[in-house]
């Protein structure tokens, strides 16, 4: 199983960014997802999470309201469509996927991991 996270780079305060994360190698659907991101000395932190089907999310309070989890399982790929960024979302986002089907806020739930999309926003 491997998870393919893209879209991070450099942008201004204001703009607006959208990570992917594609998914290969996972049999069935009936899993959550989240991002998580880690800044320079930080712990890696909860972003947003998605149940199995994209019915149900749930967002850090810094990033509600800005930022936008979705999922495509016939594309078998996850988004996050960050607007307005600050430059206290600059950090290493994270893509990851646990057994459970509804939304899991701790990284110990999840048992597979991205290898992180570097996000840099410049005030």
């Amino acid at each position: 199983v491997q998870l393919q996270a893209s879209g991070g780079g450099l942008v201004q305060a204001g703009d607006s960014l959208r990570l992917s994360c594609a998914v290969s190698g996972r049999t069935g659907r009936d899993y959550g997802m989240g991002w998580f991101r880690q800044a320079p000395g930080g712990e890696r932190l909860f972003v947003a999470g998605i149940n199995w089907s994209g019915s149900s999310t749930k967002y850090q309070s810094s990033v509600e309201g800005r930022f936008t989890i979705s999922r495509d399982n016939a594309k078998n790929t996850l988004y996050l469509q960050m607007n307005s960024l600050k430059p206290e979302d600059t950090a290493v986002y994270y893509c990851a996927a646990h057994k459970l089907t509804g939304i899991a806020l701790l990284t110990t739930l999840y048992d597979t991991w991205g290898q992180g999309t570097l996000v840099t926003v410049s005030s």
